[in-house]
């Protein structure tokens, strides 16, 4: 039998979502349920007063659910026990939930909930991240010693340092599927059961468990088909689980909690706004002598996952370059803002962007061209990284920087501004180079211990039984075909469990990269188990499925389970963040060609050449999906995409003005893949759901700057900011 790890089969989940079969959470038909939802604070600020309760409503045919009345702990159980699930005191956010209630009808809940109004003692917020005393978390790196190395360049002839401040504002999510879930109260055995739109059931479980004092036998957690995450469905499902269900227990029936997109743009988690400062000490030929990098994040009104954000964020901060003396120093702040979390890149777009744009102002400072400073800088096998790592396999680095760089001729253009132009319209070409780490960070998968197990059914199916789900990246699919090639089974001869608590191990969260490399891995080798024991028993005859049977007839052990194990040698010191963060990277460069229109200030980005080194390509399909998807967030996040605050509200709160790019404003897309082996990885693979995610906003930007002449140090580069940038350097175009 042929090997399915390189082909391109038709997606698992591809005919129940193109007929209409899948059923999101929405669409669950659950008899006599009721509606869900929750009293919010309109200020950022503030202490509750008590409630005023229309008396003219009446409040019999509905239930309220206090503070008081949350069973367990009145949290939200996370990496840091900050957060309440029902605000009793001191309001810290906008829209945080005071009470929540549950109706028959949703014309009866939105009555209900206009029928109460909090009184509130308005307190002064802290918007401003830069004024924040409050840290979350804080984090050093230190290699070399860079502050003495700056030093000496600043009184060497030969050598430069250059200084810079770079901003990325906030990003939305916007799933194709806002957030949503059904509860059901405890049956007779007092489990309750909640089903919904997530991507991590074992997070929602330990959530369902605090909140309502279970135990995991008790706590249920299935997963709906979910339309889409991007890391919006890892952490906010937890909270809006434990509602529903809480709401649940008081109507004594189901309940259904479903935002609208309203709700959802308003009070669910977006990516953290950043502010990160380079200074860079270089010799006259462009070589990195020494780094320090300064990294501000607004972490919103409670932890969340802003420590992990943090955490790559800082690893990835000197970017994908060679330098023996590196300071960075990164912290994450509580500000008054909706608390932020979890997207897409987790937190390298952010610090990816500025790396690259600081390498782009290095190059502009010495006259040299930006394809030669990174040629002359990136990591190659043998080098080390910021945290020391020493990379020993699997770098595509030098690969997938020429072949962009040949494909578009790049490293011969005249870039920024050196070339004569005229008219109205100016383009441009702009470089990116990154890397991005696979699975978690540091001993995070050790400690994770994260499951796999595969089973046989009686008609001699292999059934794959894992808690990493589907939600439109083609994760069964991909496992599909892991399972198949290391079972030498057919496609039709495996099976995949629901993603249900109850069925299914903890496989870890269906993020950071990690579920093709990990999940993926340790699968194949337990199906490599499974497939041994049926050999041995019963030979190599027939079919998969012919064998399975004889094998279960024998009375053979049909079940394997297979835990995740580091490759041999790796060790970190999570103290001081020294040595392996990441078993494996990815590597990618990226280059955007613009169009600037000088009348509007308008920006149509008309080709991205990206070149990827994925390890092995499981799904190449799926993989250059994956990346067109990831490269046009990452536009969007470069120009387009707006999200700002007034008075710690989010003021893009409807699709009408939280634009994102379609169909009609992607580019010409060109995706290479590279393919240099992880030999721990499935056939290969290294992560990739993240990695394109963080080059398309520096490549954007570089490009505009390439047009016009002028530096740029904020996404996204709307035309506002690029006309104020524009008329500073032109004032005599200024009306």
């Amino acid at each position: 039998m042929g090997s399915f790890i390189g082909s391109r089969v038709r997606r698992a989940e591809g005919d129940d979502k193109a007929s209409g079969r899948a059923l999101y959470v929405a669409d669950l038909d659950v008899p006599g349920a009721w509606w869900g939802g929750a009293v919010r604070a309109e200020l950022p600020h503030g202490r509750i007063l008590g409630f005023d309760f229309d008396p003219d409503f009446d409040f019999e045919s509905v239930r309220i659910v206090r503070p008081e009345d949350v069973p367990g702990e009145n949290l939200v159980a996370a990496i840091v026990d900050d957060q309440p699930l029902l605000c009793a005191q001191e309001i810290s956010h906008w829209g945080e939930p005071l009470l929540l209630v549950a109706a028959a009808e949703r014309g009866l809940l939105r009555r209900a909930l206009a029928a109460i109004q909090p009184r509130i003692e308005e307190l002064e917020p802290t918007l401003d991240p830069e004024l924040s005393t409050e840290v979350f978390k804080e984090i050093t790196i230190e290699k070399g010693d860079a502050r003495s190395r700056l030093g000496s360049a600043e009184k060497a002839r030969a050598e430069r340092v250059i200084e810079g401040t770079y901003f990325t504002d906030s990003q939305e999510q916007m799933y194709i599927e806002p957030q949503g879930f059904v509860a059901w109260p405890a049956d007779g055995e007092g489990t309750v059961v909640v089903k919904g739109s997530l991507q991590c059931p074992h997070y929602v479980q330990k959530a369902l468990m605090r909140a309502l004092d279970l135990d995991a036998g008790r706590a249920r957690v299935v997963q709906a088909v979910t339309g889409g995450g991007f890391g919006g469905k890892e952490d906010y499902p937890s909270v809006i689980a434990c509602q529903a269900a809480l709401c649940a227990r008081a109507a004594g029936r189901p309940v259904k909690f479903l935002f609208d997109r309203h709700e959802d743009l308003a009070v669910t988690p977006k990516r953290h706004p950043a502010r990160v400062t380079h200074r860079t000490a270089v010799d006259e030929d462009g070589k990195l002598l020494a780094m320090e990098v300064d990294l501000l994040l607004d972490g919103g009104a409670y932890t969340t996952l802003s420590p992990v954000v943090l955490s790559r964020a800082c690893i990835h901060a000197a970017g994908a370059y060679r330098c023996d003396h590196i300071r960075i120093r990164g912290r994450v702040v509580k500000t008054h803002h909706v608390p932020y979390g979890a997207f897409r890149g987790f937190g390298a777009p952010q610090v990816c962007f500025a790396v690259e744009r600081q390498m782009d102002r290095t190059a502009h400072a010495l006259g040299l061209h930006p394809a030669e400073v990174r040629r002359k800088n990136q990591l190659l096998l043998g080098d080390t990284t910021a945290t020391g790592q020493l990379l020993t396999e699997s770098v595509g680095s030098k690969e997938v920087l020429e072949r962009v760089l040949t494909e578009t001729g790049f490293a011969s253009h005249e870039w920024c501004g050196l070339r004569p132009e005229t008219g109205r319209k100016r383009c441009g070409m702009g470089l990116a180079f990154f890397f991005h780490g696979s699975g978690f960070t540091g001993s995070g998968e050790k400690l994770l211990q994260a499951e796999v197990a595969v089973g046989l059914l009686d008609d001699g199916r292999a059934e794959v039984c894992t808690s990493s789900t589907e939600f439109g990246q083609g994760t069964l699919t991909m496992l599909l075909t892991i399972a198949a090639d290391a079972l030498e089974a057919r496609l039709d001869e495996i099976t995949f469990a629901d993603p249900d608590t109850q069925a299914v191990p903890d496989s870890g969260p269906t993020v950071a990269s990690r579920t093709c490399m990990i999940v993926g891995g340790s699968l194949a080798r337990a199906c490599r188990e499974l497939r041994r024991r049926i050999e041995e028993k019963c030979g190599q005859e027939g079919s998969f499925s012919e064998r399975a049977r004889r094998f279960l007839a024998t009375g053979g052990d049909p079940l394997v389970r297979m835990r995740y194990a580091d490759p041999p040698g790796l060790k970190w010191d999570e103290t001081n963040y020294r040595g392996d963060a990441y078993p494996a990277y990815g590597w990618a460069a990226d280059i955007a060609e613009v169009e600037v229109d000088l009348d509007t200030f308008e920006v149509e980005v008309t080709r991205f050449v990206t070149a990827v080194d994925v390890g092995k390509a499981i799904q190449p399909s799926m993989v250059e999906g994956q990346i067109e998807g990831g490269s046009l967030q990452a536009i969007g996040f470069a120009h387009r995409e707006v999200v700002e605050t007034r008075a710690g509200r989010f003021r893009q709160d409807r699709m009408a003005t939280c634009v994102i790019p379609t169909t009609l404003d992607a580019p010409t897309m060109e995706v290479f893949l590279v393919e240099k082996p992880f030999s721990n990885g499935p056939g290969g693979a290294k992560g990739i759901g993240e990695l394109p995610m963080d080059g398309g906003a520096p490549a954007v930007v570089s490009a505009i700057e390439d047009a016009l002449g002028i530096a740029l140090d904020r996404v996204p580069a709307t035309p506002e900011r690029i006309a104020r940038a524009w008329l500073a350097a032109h004032p005599e175009e200024a009306l």
